[in-house]
């Protein structure tokens, strides 16, 4: 510490440190070798091998700030310094990174509460040993520690979004002989480099996300000039976050927390839970993109859900949902032998359809939603969305769904991330769209993806039952962030309420996204004809809902020698190709038709569709475990 020698050069006052033959002052540490002559701490005359220290180990200096030579010159404005982050830190030899960044406010306030260090001789202890000591204020705070983390958590509510980020850092990693792995003092000013970068709403450093937090990507701190002190490995050891060395420091936390007992934080306990999870389930987590971990991690704080599932999108998470329904109410398992692996749902009877009167298109200027559409203050309504996902899924599992709509990989489709609370929609959303863990992996750090937000809007008390269908229905949202862009759905589980990658995404988002980029989002199918002499064209046509769109889409021609094969049943993707022809896609992956009116007569292709692996809501049961609805045949069945 080059500044605090030159600090205390004069006006200074020494306590407890050696003194030297010509009355200066010495402590270990300040020069390779001690001075001859010596006198230590006690007054007695020092050599290096009495087996004393020369100066107390816990000896001081005291000396004015103003004679520092880097001494900031606001040190004594009145408002003080404004702060854009904090740094908490410890000395751990092998657990925590050289630096990592928190997701959130309070995972930062959580990082900060289990703060564990070495022992050293400026407290009172044993040397080495590992103890808490949160926010290094173990000794100091004044009044119970589990109220001041709460005070700390609650701190934010205070600063909103001008938060500072929160950063712990570890300078003292050592290596298999003891070693330490960063060279530390002066060269800490590579990592507060990477800090800085990592400010603002748009961060310049890289990072990689890990179960802990955010740590620089490979490269991302600045070595030049150490290549060969700080090698390539060496990082790598220095940033690596050992999960099974986590799992044993999280024990160890629990019994820590226990202390506090029922004083201590919800939302910290909450946080400890949910850093348990990350590091049990960061296997089945194929990301490194910081900004779906850091949305998913500040929408998981503002829902506050029980636990956290990222959606794998295989049929075995498929089964396991639907059993979950099953046992709940929500589904029933329908005749193996007539509907295999297919069941029935029923809504609540206010939760039936879309609610046009309840969505909203949100622009700064209400011109740009037009007079078609229900317009809202963008300000107003995001004040409005936090509000109402406040704790809103309290009791329930925040599933994390990563969709893309159109082909995974083909340069027209467009991804998104639906979080919501309802296992009713991630089930239609694996059918309706390619969903899970490959298209996960395909969302790359520079990759636009929609962030969907839906909540049923009935959060669970402690031991409160659940009912089979959870809504509210007397606070349905479905709005539209078109300048971000971003959709929130609150209060409806039903249909495109819900499925937030169909009406909400694949038309109102994509067509401000098409003619931003240059492409049309229509509500229209698409079918191929091919004529007896081998001529094929592609048609796609436009009709409002019930109007035999579907039907047209699945046409069995009544002509001889034509045949029509069915692209898409609802919405086109239209772009103009390399040779300057209008081409098609269907953004979604399934059907999500209307069944009144739909018989083998009307779309003898629908019903041979539905045969299997299908979900029905809100028909009606026969008696054998299968489906019916009006129009469906002649007559009803008896005993519906």
């Amino acid at each position: 510490n080059l500044s605090a020698m030159a600090t205390m050069t004069r006006n200074s006052i020494f306590t407890n440190v050696a003194l030297t033959t010509d009355g200066d002052v010495w402590w270990e540490g300040m020069t390779k070798e001690a001075p001859d002559g010596l006198i230590d701490w006690t007054g007695q005359a020092w050599t290096p091998d009495c087996g004393r220290k020369a100066a107390h180990p816990n000896s001081r200096y005291t000396t004015p700030a103003s004679q520092c030579p880097v001494i900031d010159p606001e040190w004594q404005n009145p408002n003080g310094v404004p702060i854009s982050a904090i740094l908490f830190g410890g000395r751990r030899n092998s657990l925590v990174p050289l630096v990592s960044e928190a997701f959130t406010w309070s995972q930062g306030v959580f990082m900060g509460s289990i703060i564990s260090s070495e022992l050293t001789a400026a407290a009172e202890g044993t040397l080495g040993q590992v103890r808490r000591d949160p926010f290094a204020m173990l000794p100091f705070c004044g009044y119970n520690m589990a109220d001041y983390f709460g005070h700390w958590a609650n701190f934010r509510e205070k600063l909103g979004y001008n938060s500072p980020k929160i950063f712990y850092v570890n300078w003292f990693r050592r290596d298999e002989h003891g070693n330490f792995l960063w060279p530390g003092f002066s060269e800490n000013s590579r990592v507060l480099k990477w800090i800085c970068g990592r400010l603002g709403r748009n961060p310049t450093a890289q990072s990689v996300v890990t179960p802990i937090g955010q740590v620089p990507a490979p490269g991302s701190i600045d070595c030049s000039g150490l290549e060969d002190e700080v090698t390539t490995e060496t990082m790598r050891r220095l940033l690596t976050v050992d999960t099974a060395e986590w799992l044993r420091e999280v024990a160890i936390v629990r019994d820590y927390y226990r202390v506090f007992g029922k004083r201590m934080p919800a939302v910290l306990t909450e946080e400890f839970r949910f850093l348990e999870q990350r590091l049990t389930t960061t296997a089945s987590i194929r990301t490194n993109n910081s900004e779906i971990m850091e949305w998913v991690d500040t929408v998981r704080a503002l829902c506050k859900p029980a636990t956290v599932h990222w959606c794998t999108g295989t049929d075995e998470e498929y089964s396991q949902l639907c059993d979950l329904m099953v046992k709940g109410g929500t589904f029933i398992r329908l005749n193996e032998q007539k509907r295999p692996n297919s069941f029935l749902a029923r809504s609540d009877p206010r939760d039936v359809a879309r609610v046009e009167g309840c969505t909203y298109i949100c622009t700064e200027d209400p011109n740009d939603a037009g007079p078609t559409n229900n317009w809202a203050d963008p300000k107003e309504m995001k004040q409005k969305m936090d509000q109402l996902f406040e704790g809103c899924m309290r009791g329930r599992t925040m599933y994390i769904v990563p969709f893309c709509m159109g082909p995974l990989g083909s340069p027209y489709s467009k991804y998104g991330i639906e979080v919501t609370d309802s296992p009713y929609v991630v089930v239609n959303m694996k059918i309706m769209a390619r969903m899970g863990s490959k298209v996960l992996a395909a969302i790359k750090q520079d990759t636009f993806f929609l962030k969907c937000m839906h909540s049923v809007g009935m959060p669970l008390l402690p031991g409160q039952q659940d009912v089979a269908w959870p809504c509210n229905p007397d606070n349905r949202y479905i709005v539209h962030f078109t300048e971000e862009p971003s959709v929130w759905s609150f209060g409806s589980g039903y249909g495109g309420n819900a499925l937030l990658g169909k009406k909400c995404y694949a038309l109102r988002i994509a067509s401000v996204l098409g003619r931003k980029e240059g492409w049309l989002a229509e509500h229209m199918l698409i079918l191929g004809l091919t004529s007896p002499q081998g001529h094929q064209f592609h048609v796609a046509a436009a009709f409002p809902s019930a109007c035999g769109k579907t039907n047209l889409a699945m046409l069995v021609p009544s002509i001889p020698g034509w045949t029509v094969k069915c692209v898409g049943d609802d919405i086109a993707w239209l772009h103009v190709g390399e040779d300057g022809r209008l081409y098609a896609i269907n953004p979604e992956a399934g059907f999500f038709g209307v069944a009144p009116g739909t018989s083998n007569k009307s779309n003898l292709s629908a019903m041979a569709t539905m045969t299997r692996n299908s979900i029905f809501t809100n028909v009606a049961l026969t008696t054998d475990g299968d489906v019916w609805w009006e129009g469906m045949t002649k007559e009803a069945p008896d005993g519906l």
